[in-house]
């Protein structure tokens, strides 16, 4: 069964007096489980499409059915709820909140999902990404790569339909950006989570 299916997607910005078309028809379909890398050269609309995908943006055109379901006729509340409970994320800049211990971190989207044992899941999502050590830690205390893991923890935690990583490794050395993904993909098997990944 098709999780994401985009029928004719466009997508278009106006910029002062031109008008971009970042997206121009893309027809996709992604099943269950499956994993997707989207692949271009920085321009070629990944960032825009990824937006949709994540109902973070709606389509100018066309259609796109999150478990068939159409997204652009969803209202905003609408889409929060399916932000909040069917979409994880993991972004290339972490978007930790720098206020909040790693734990912290982790427990807030659980516990506005009403999740009543949200910090015993936190302690075990960041214990399964190797930070049992770190939990009251901030951002500003963890280094990069411990960051993105934290990361990483929230998004699977929230235990997601479709997770959505945009350049998770953009802001890490070549070591621990392979480690990152390493983890991202074990936690992803585990779980039966659908990736799509840029």
């Amino acid at each position: 069964m098709n999780i994401i299916e985009l029928q004719q997607v466009k997508k278009s910005y106006l910029m002062g007096a031109e008008l971009i078309h970042a997206l121009a028809g893309v027809d996709l379909e992604v099943k269950e489980n499956e994993y997707l890398a989207l692949m271009g050269p920085s321009g070629s609309g990944k960032s825009t499409l990824m937006n949709i995908l994540g109902c973070l943006d709606v389509p100018s055109n066309g259609a796109y059915l999150l478990n068939n379901v159409a997204v652009e006729k969803m209202t905003d509340d609408e889409l929060a709820h399916v932000r909040n409970k069917e979409i994880g994320f993991v972004f290339q800049t972490f978007n930790l909140l720098p206020r909040l211990s790693a734990l912290e971190n982790v427990m807030l989207p659980l516990e506005l999902h009403g999740i009543a044992n949200a910090e015993q899941k936190a302690n075990e999502y960041l214990e399964r990404v190797g930070l049992s050590h770190r939990l009251q830690h901030y951002p500003k205390q963890l280094s990069g790569g411990e960051q993105q893991r934290v990361a990483v923890a929230r998004a699977f935690a929230s235990e997601p339909d479709v997770l959505f990583a945009d350049e998770p490794t953009g802001n890490l050395d070549s070591t621990t950006g392979a480690h990152i993904i390493e983890l991202i993909f074990d936690l992803n098997s585990a779980q039966g989570t659908t990736l799509v990944l840029v």
